[in-house]
């Protein structure tokens, strides 16, 4: 995907959490509801990850140095890491504490019509910021599961907020939930434990990212479709592959290094380099996600 479609996703959730976080914070002043005050955090932490995000995608487009000389892609996952502690934290953390809070001196919820308005508005503004990551969600998957692309994709802006998202929406419908259940019975039990319960689905999304945004620090082979679409272009262009080694290098970013052996008579140095450099180029338009190629030719049986 392009990164200018993951910086619309990343800008619109942005602006989605920090309004919602307003509407939250303004409705818990008046309700003191648990399950508010928490979502109410959520809400602001996603806002500073999304900003984090956005610091990480453009400190990762700047260009190669003598220090660094394939780039400085892979300091998007260095701020992604840093999201999914935030979120750990602040939105999970606090979430479960405040709801313990509330579970050991339960106090009567106020306006709690107001906490249910704001709810709802904040479903419909989440809704439309996860069915913009959602859309470019899909744009990528290749008929993958949600699971199995997000332990795949080098896409981290994409990674981190489709699943924000999702926690988000269900974080929303929990707490809207309880604040119905604790106006219904007049128990505020029930808002405290929407409050764990939202806080322990932040801290189950939190260890998935921070999973997955660590496999990518450490260096993650890129996706199978991307070795498989290499290793044919290779095949078209009459070598075979004996070692290939693709991983992420940055969002969207792939650096591939190649061992190949042609098949037949390879010809002297000039037309074996000239067919190696079609080969490259065909790979290239193959794989645009491929940044930095390698190749190294090698003649042993």
């Amino acid at each position: 995907m392009a990164v200018g479609g993951n910086k619309k996703v990343v800008l619109m959730a942005l602006g989605a959490n920090f309004g919602i976080g307003v509407a939250k914070l303004t409705a818990y002043l008046f309700t003191q509801s648990g399950s508010m005050l928490a979502e109410s955090i959520h809400s602001f932490a996603d806002s500073g990850n999304q900003g984090l995000l956005l610091l990480g995608g453009a400190r990762a487009k700047k260009e190669p140095d003598d220090r660094h000389p394939l780039g400085y892609g892979r300091e998007a996952y260095f701020w992604a890491m840093l999201v999914a502690v935030i979120l750990f934290t602040l939105g999970g953390l606090f979430s479960i504490y405040e709801g313990v809070h509330k579970l050991s001196d339960p106090q009567p919820l106020n306006n709690l019509m107001a906490a249910v308005i704001v709810l709802v508005l904040g479903l419909l503004l989440e809704g439309s910021s996860l069915r913009a990551a959602w859309i470019e969600c899909n744009k990528v998957r290749r008929g993958r599961s949600l699971l199995q692309w997000g332990r795949e994709t080098g896409n981290v802006d994409l990674l981190v907020v489709t699943f924000e998202d999702l926690a988000a929406m269900a974080g929303l419908t929990v707490a809207l939930i309880a604040v119905v259940l604790s106006a219904v019975t007049g128990d505020p039990v029930y808002d405290a434990v929407g409050s764990c319960v939202v806080g322990a689905m932040l801290l189950v999304v939190a260890v998935f990212l921070t999973v997955q945004v660590r496999r990518l620090i450490v260096g993650f082979a890129a996706e199978t479709i991307i070795q498989d679409a290499l290793r044919d272009v290779w095949a078209e262009h009459d070598f075979t592959v004996l070692r290939l080694i693709a991983v992420w290098a940055g969002p969207g970013k792939v650096l591939v290094a190649a061992k190949v052996k042609p098949n037949g008579p390879a010809g002297d140095a000039k037309s074996l380099i000239e067919r190696i450099n079609r080969a490259e180029a065909a790979a290239r338009e193959a794989v645009p996600e491929m940044h930095f190629q390698f190749t190294e030719p090698d003649f042993s049986d």
